[in-house]
Parts: C-alpha cells; sequence; structure tokens
C-alpha cells in the first residue's frame, strides 16, 4: 500500500523532507520551479497541519536547549506591532489592533507554517467533477447565538458574516432524506469481525442533525445487532434506555461530587457494572470533543457529551451555557471549515490578497500568497518564519528573532509584541520571563489529534450500509464521516452518491488503560504522532477504510483520490479536566500565564485555556486591550507611547 505516483505528485514530496519546509522544497527542484511562481499551499495534500519544517527549530530549543547568538543579529525593520502566530487569535488581534490604533500602524505576522490560519487550514482537492473543500483543523462556530461574547460576534459581523446565512447554506436533512443514520464500526482486531451497525438513535453534542431525523432504530434493534454476548448487549440497552438510578441512595450534592471526581470508566465499571467488553463500547466516544478517552473523562463531562446514564440521577440542570453546547445546531460551518473566516481576516487586513467583500464571494476566492508579505503594505503576513526568541530592549521596544525558511536567522523590532502562538512554547521564546509565569505557561499542555481527509470517487458504500457517520470504539480512526452537506458562494456540496466526496476523519493517539492523566497522555502522543511517517498513516487509514467499507463494495487501491493528513502535534489546547485539576487553582494559572511582560502579550485560546474559535477572538481582543491600557497609562504619565 505505497503512496502512488500521483499523490506524490499532488504534495506528499513537499512534506517528507525532514527540517524543510513545502517552499524550500519548491525552490530545491528544479522539476517544480514554476510551482514557486503559483505558492498555494491548501492544494498540497500528504501530511499538513504541523508539517515538516514547521517545528524542528522551536523542538532544538525546547527539547534540546539549542542556543543560537541573537546578540550580534543586525535588526532589518521596525514595526509598530508584531503579532507571532497568524492563527484566529493572531489575526483577530491585528484586526483589533488596527481598529484601535489605526490602519496606518505597521503590523506585521509571523508564522511557523508555509500557510495562515493556525488550526484553521483550508484543504483543497481537484476532481474529475471539480474542486472538492475540506477543512484540516477548526471547524465551525459553535453556538455563536448563544455563547458568543459581543467582541467576537462583533468581529464576525464586522467581517461580513451572516450567522443565519451560514446556517441556511448548512443542508441539515441531506443525509436523512437519503435515509442514511450514524453507525457504529466493530473492527475485527477488537471484536472479531468486521462489521458496520447503522441506525445509531443517540444524539450527539453539538449535533448537526435535527433530533427528530436520526434514522435511528430503537435502542433494542440498534444494540442487539452489536458482535457482543448477550449479556452485554442486555446491560447496553438498559444503560441507554436510561432507568437506572445508578448512584441511588446519594444525596443530590453527593452525586454532583461523584460525577465531578470519577471517569466514565470508573462509572460504568463500578456503578453499571458493565463488562470490560462492554465498556470498550464507549471508550472513544470522547476522543473527538475531549481529545482524551472514557478512563480520562469525568462523568461530568461525560454528560455534557451526551453519554448514557445520568438521565435518573437527578442531577441539577446543565446551566444555560452548558445546554447551548449540548443542544445547538452545529451548522455554522464554511466549506473550508473555520479557515473561512481566517481568509476573510486576511482578506481585511491585506485587500491585495483577493477579490471581494462578503462571506459568499471569500469561499472560491484564489488567495494570491504573493502579496502577503509586501513592503508598501501596511500590514505584511510572513510565513515559514519560525520565532525562535523574543526580549524587552531599551526604549521600551521588544527585539524578535525569527528563522526564515529554516536558513537565515533575522531580527526585527516593535513596540509591542503580541505572542499568539502556543503557550507552552513562550518559556522557550521569552526566557527573560519570570519562572512562575513560565510554570503557568506550560500547563497549558495542548492535546495532540490528526483531522485526516480522504477525498473517494464515490460515496455509495456508505449508501449501502445506510450510514453518513460512523464511530468506531477501538480502531484508530474514533470518527468517520462525510463531509458537511454545506454550499455557498456557488460552492456545492456532493448531490449524488456517485460524485466524489470528502471523508472527514479523526484520530487521536491516547493511552486507553493507562491512567495518565491528560497531560501525561497528550506529551506521549504528541512523540507518536511526529514518529509517524506518511506511510505509516497513510496504511493506518486504507486499512480501516477498507475493513469498514469494504463489504459494501470499497476498493482503497481504486477508490481513494487523495490523502491529506492534518497532523496537530499540537491540537487542542488544555481544559480543566476535574478529574487532575481544581478549579479554582486552574484560573490563578491561567491569569498568571497571559499577564503581560514588558512590551509583550499573551494572546490565542490557549490564554483561556479553551479551544473554540470564540475564545481565540476573545483573547486576540483582552490582547490589545492591554496594550491599549499601557500606551494610555504612559501618555497620561507624560511619556512618550
Amino acid at each position: 500500500m505505497g503512496i502512488t505516483r500521483r499523490d506524490f505528485l499532488n504534495g506528499v514530496a513537499l512534506s517528507v523532507v525532514a527540517g524543510m519546509a513545502p517552499i524550500q522544497m519548491l525552490k530545491a527542484s528544479p522539476d517544480l520551479a514554476n510551482k514557486a511562481l503559483l505558492y498555494y499551499p491548501p492544494e498540497l495534500t500528504g501530511l499538513r497541519g504541523n508539517h515538516n519544517g514547521s517545528f524542528e527549530s522551536a523542538h532544538a530549543i525546547a527539547r534540546s536547549g539549542k542556543k543560537y547568538d541573537y546578540v550580534d543579529i543586525p535588526v532589518e525593520e521596525e514595526y509598530d506591532l508584531v503579532v507571532v502566530g497568524a492563527g484566529i487569535s493572531g489575526l483577530a488581534a491585528a484586526f483589533f489592533y488596527q481598529q484601535q490604533m489605526g490602519k496606518d500602524k505597521k503590523i506585521l505576522l509571523l508564522d511557523n507554517h508555509d500557510d495562515f490560519g493556525g488550526h484553521a487550514k483550508r484543504n483543497e482537492f481537484t476532481t474529475p467533477e471539480g474542486t472538492v473543500l475540506g477543512y484540516g483543523g477548526s471547524e465551525s462556530l459553535q453556538s455563536p447565538k448563544s455563547i458568543y461574547s459581543k467582541v467576537a460576534m462583533g468581529l464576525i459581523e464586522a467581517l461580513g458574516v451572516d450567522v443565519d446565512g451560514l446556517g441556511n447554506s448548512f443542508q441539515q436533512t441531506f443525509y436523512p432524506d437519503l435515509g442514511l443514520s450514524r453507525g457504529v464500526y466493530f473492527d475485527r482486531e477488537n471484536f472479531g469481525i468486521n462489521k458496520v451497525v447503522a441506525g445509531d438513535p443517540g444524539r450527539n453534542v453539538a449535533d448537526d442533525i435535527p433530533p427528530n431525523r436520526l434514522n435511528g432504530r430503537s435502542y433494542r434493534e440498534f444494540i442487539s445487532d452489536f458482535p457482543l454476548p448477550e449479556a452485554d448487549k442486555e446491560a447496553l440497552i438498559t444503560l441507554h434506555e436510561e432507568t437506572v438510578d445508578y448512584l441511588s441512595g446519594m444525596s443530590q450534592d453527593e452525586k454532583v461530587e461523584y460525577i465531578a471526581s470519577h471517569s466514565y470508566t470508573h462509572y460504568l465499571r463500578d456503578k453499571v457494572k458493565l463488562s470490560p467488553r462492554a465498556i470498550k463500547f464507549f471508550q472513544q466516544k470522547t476522543n473527538d470533543f475531549q481529545a482524551v478517552g472514557i478512563d480520562s473523562t469525568s462523568c461530568e463531562d461525560a454528560r455534557l457529551c451526551a453519554l448514557p446514564g445520568f438521565g435518573a440521577l437527578n442531577l441539577p440542570p446543565l446551566d444555560a451555557e452548558e445546554q447551548s453546547e449540548l443542544d445547538d445546531p452545529y451548522i455554522y460551518h464554511f466549506p473550508d471549515g473555520n479557515a473561512g473566516l481566517t481568509r476573510l481576516l486576511v482578506r481585511r487586513l491585506i485587500p491585495a490578497v483577493a477579490p471581494g467583500h462578503d462571506m459568499y464571494d471569500v469561499v472560491q476566492a484564489k488567495f494570491d500568497y504573493s502579496q502577503l508579505d509586501k513592503p508598501d503594505s501596511a500590514v505584511r503576513l510572513r510565513l515559514n518564519s519560525a520565532v525562535l526568541h523574543a526580549e524587552n530592549v531599551a526604549n521600551n521596544k521588544v527585539d524578535v528573532t525569527y528563522l526564515f525558511e529554516n536558513i537565515k536567522l533575522r531580527k526585527i523590532r516593535a513596540d509591542k509584541v503580541i505572542m499568539a502562538g502556543y503557550n507552552m512554547m513562550i518559556p522557550y521564546l521569552v526566557p527573560s520571563m519570570p519562572d512562575v509565569q513560565k510554570n503557568a505557561l506550560r500547563q497549558n499542555v495542548k492535546a495532540p489529534l490528526v483531522y485526516t481527509k480522504v477525498v473517494i470517487k464515490n460515496w455509495q458504500p456508505f449508501v449501502k450500509l445506510g450510514v453518513h457517520e460512523v464511530y468506531s470504539p477501538a480502531a484508530p480512526y474514533s470518527r468517520v464521516k462525510l463531509d458537511y452537506p454545506v454550499s455557498m458562494g456557488g460552492y456545492e456540496h456532493a448531490k449524488s452518491p456517485d460524485s466524489p466526496m470528502c471523508l472527514h476523519m479523526v484520530y487521536v493517539p491516547t493511552m486507553p488503560g493507562s491512567a495518565l492523566s491528560p497531560r501525561e497522555q497528550s506529551r506521549m502522543g504528541r512523540t507518536t504522532l511526529l514518529a509517524m511517517p506518511f506511510s505509516a498513516h497513510e496504511k493506518m487509514i486504507r486499512e480501516q477504510l477498507q475493513g469498514m467499507l469494504g463489504d459494501a463494495g470499497f476498493n482503497h487501491e481504486s477508490d481513494i483520490l487523495a490523502i491529506t493528513v492534518n497532523r496537530w502535534s499540537h491540537g487542542y489546547s488544555y481544559t480543566v479536566n476535574s478529574l487532575f485539576d481544581d478549579e479554582n487553582e486552574a484560573e490563578t494559572i491561567i491569569q498568571t500565564a497571559r499577564k503581560p511582560f514588558g512590551n509583550i502579550f499573551i494572546a490565542n485560546s490557549d490564554a483561556d485555556w479553551s479551544p473554540y474559535a470564540h475564545s481565540a477572538i476573545d483573547q486576540g481582543w483582552r490582547a490589545v486591550e492591554e496594550i491599549v491600557a499601557t500606551i494610555t497609562t504612559t501618555k497620561s504619565a507624560g511619556g512618550a507611547a
């Protein structure tokens, strides 16, 4: 199952040379010289996300203690603001800074990747029937009408995003109208047989399918088809029917304490009395939403993920925000996910990059990456630029040193700097920071995960199996689903099962049964991901899809058109986990970590321990507000800004 020549030419070759960014490969290869003039990262396939060439220099500092001589590097450029990280938070911060300080201010955004957007990456594929769009990371706006701050809503409205228009572009009943449902894949290695069981009647947290259109069977009919012993099936049916108080004898307060302090695995084992084989059915239910399995997920969070077993416990109702996250439809989605939002931000900051003015025309706008870093532009965005060092210097300035295209060290100077990258890297990039703040920043250990996009020739196998989305309890990819049915801006999602389709697949390298904390699992999972070449990912993908869809006529050798593995070794921001964290202590850590340090300010969703687009926006706003407050204070004191 080696990669095909076609896949190789379409991008794998640009990602497999250790320590080299794709742009370097383009420049280094005479065969690809013309592509250097048409630099367009969204079209690259193969190993993307935290691609090779984007992290090695940072790891050399953080892991190996590599030292650079930053003192003797000359300052090449000066800016009013430098933003480190061109993801949602960094781009939003640049937008807010322009709003507050004026469009004449000189802003430079630096990013270590070959594309902007952070986790909000765009994947593009060319198929025999035209372009297929996908999202390489950040998916959708979750519950914007319910939980977004005025700041976050103000930003997306200023960019021309119509939330209702997004919702109307999402055809919620498309798959239900075809008679499709959700299903479960039991793989041979773990359950003795490859089998897809359709008709799951359960809801998802933040579901995109209306609750009355799930096309689910009764729990008895659905679970009776599982390849499990009869006793396990009966126990699972009883659990899903929500008729038993498994914490009977406890007061409500005691129940609340129990669900916060015990994992869902413990609950299923000790209170529900499920067998290990029945518990395995739930093991990866929380992987996609929590980035850990049920053994590291509290019952409190399992309840928020719509897992069964809590309906008869007489627990207090969820608060309004929690209920909104559970109930609000997950339909506010660009065809390229939240890359649509970052493209709107970049186009607003650097208008020459693409024509248009609203959320519809940005969908198919061809971005001219050569316009991102022009000397005559007030805002410049420089890719393939890994920041290695930031230091407060004389005259209230900050010097920032970065490695450009993994070749040349460069230094720039700024009045203010916003660090909008990973919190856990900041202590290494700003070594003069107080130790207490460094330690606080290191507590946000991001969770590794993989969003893989597989374009298949047609999706008839899914129709034959009666499913549009499949959960896997034990196979590597816990979630495999047909793309969201979104049509907007002239882009149309696949309407016919005979047309090419982009599959969304989620793999989280957890350590089931290890008893390790989420932070420890994340560190180990990151090591696993970084050691996996594309060929290992491809083998895993092909084997799972063949086992899942083979009986419905799928042939991985002929039916797969393209594969993009969006590897996020640093994925979701860490969130408070009641099994391992004290909430009050965590809040103190959060506040300590994001304090301004001289003229260096901190944004990104990590600064709020919240892996959501709206949190990234809010933290960009907070950082800019801190800058404005600093300037105002300086002026009031009679000093120079």
